[in-house]
């Protein structure tokens, strides 16, 4: 029997999980069980069969032991199977809509290195392939959320009867100990790129990602999960104030609680030009009120908004919170946030779906190089900053509150340590 079935459109997705050998296997099975059956490989370039899975596929009927005799015959741009059937290779790239034509009446299309394939091959695709009981099965890589495939079948609206299946290395009883091996190199030596390249995760580190390390181990060990905030205890809110107009900073939002040792990072806003109004609607609809949540902000939640002249700290007291400015610090401020981020993400769980952009942009958050003398210059200032530094006042704050909750020795308790910030 067939390995999936009863299914429009399937997709397999991730590293060295044998799904392009599992989707061989399938697409024989299928041509043994549906004599006469058409089916089409499909890539999004493909200039010669030495870029097809052609090769793939015979091996597998070689393995079978199918040949001449079961109705299998190959052909050096096709493979005929039982009952008048046929296997055919083709490359999206150079299509036109009057030539995808030809594969109406095509019951499989098989798409292999669907992370490349185009929205505009997607959509040519789609209409062609449906007659009664076809189905289109894509495999691959997971490269960007936006790329076409990702948008269409793990977007928020797949298409119904859609199956989607993650399988990854460790889903491989047939995994070899070199490639074991290989994995265990590159979270060593390149931690940065090794969820993208072993675990199905989105290419989104960059060259001199702050965090990447330790996010990787956070998220292999399961800190990237489901996490459940504890009623009876204090959620604290840690912010990057924007502005509100076009062009304006975002505002951004970490709802975190400190449970002991453990940080239990329960959700992340994230909005641009939009007025006090608007986030404090946001924390309401999220159950964060005044006695229940307290806001932190850094040095310039004192300012005044440019268009509202209200201060942030006026406007969050006003609407009934507890609120803590966080004074400027001084030279320096944006490593030693860096620093504090690095130390207390071990500690850190996250809730995966709510958390998710905030993420996102922690992953992303990198040095800025100066490439001509080899040189870093500290943080670069682009979309990721505002999430990343309401992340890092967070894990500053942390620190100061480890260190008051500490046991003072008499002279220690001469010394008077100051909460400081800068954005």
């Amino acid at each position: 029997m067939p390995y999936f079935e009863n299914y429009l459109s399937n997709g397999i997705v991730n590293h060295n999980s044998g799904k392009s050998h599992n989707r061989a296997e399938a697409l024989i099975i299928d041509s043994l069980e549906s004599p006469g059956l058409r089916s089409v490989c499909i890539r999004e370039v493909q200039k010669t069969l030495k870029q097809s899975s052609k090769l793939l596929l015979e091996d597998k009927l070689k393995t079978f032991k199918l040949g001449n005799p079961q109705g299998f015959k190959v052909f050096n741009e096709v493979i005929e199977t039982p009952g008048d059937g046929v296997v055919i290779f083709q490359g999206m790239q150079d299509h036109t809509a009057e030539s995808i034509k030809s594969l109406e009446g095509f019951q499989r299309a098989w798409v292999e290195e669907a992370q490349t394939l185009s929205s505009r091959s997607l959509s040519l695709l789609r209409p062609t392939i449906r007659a009664d009981d076809s189905e289109l099965w894509f495999t691959w890589n997971p490269r960007h959320k936006n790329d076409a495939v990702d948008a269409f079948l793990r977007g928020p609206l797949p298409p119904t009867d859609a199956i989607v299946i993650k399988a990854n290395w460790s889903d491989n009883p047939f995994f070899p100990k070199s490639l074991q091996q290989e994995r265990l190199d590159c979270l060593s030596a390149d931690p940065m790129n090794y969820d993208h390249i072993w675990e199905g995760g989105y290419a989104t580190a960059i060259e001199g990602a702050y965090f990447a390390k330790e996010l990787t181990q956070i998220r292999l060990i399961g800190q990237i999960g489901h996490v459940a905030a504890d009623p009876l205890l204090t959620i604290r809110l840690f912010m990057d104030i924007g502005g509100t107009g076009a062009k304006a900073d975002a505002f951004a939002i970490w709802a975190v609680q400190f449970v002991g040792k453990e940080i239990r990072v329960l959700n992340y806003y994230e909005a641009q030009g939009q007025p006090i109004q608007a986030h404090l609607e946001w924390l309401r609809s999220q159950g964060y009120t005044p006695g229940k949540a307290d806001v932190w902000l850094p040095h310039d939640g004192e300012t005044n908004d440019r268009i509202f002249d209200v201060s942030y700290r006026s406007a969050f007291e006003q609407a009934g919170y507890d609120v803590e400015v966080v004074p400027r610090q001084g030279k320096g401020a944006a490593m030693m946030r860096v620093e504090a981020v690095r130390r207390w993400l071990p500690s850190c769980w996250f809730d995966e779906e709510k958390t998710r952009a905030g993420v996102e942009a922690l992953a992303w958050y990198h040095e800025k190089r100066d490439e001509i003398r080899g040189i870093g210059l500290g943080p670069d200032h682009d979309w990721a900053s505002h999430g990343a530094d309401a992340f890092g006042l967070m894990a500053v704050v942390a620190g100061e509150l480890q260190e008051k909750a500490k046991p003072r020795t008499p002279e220690a308790r001469t010394f008077t340590r100051q909460v400081s910030w800068m954005s």
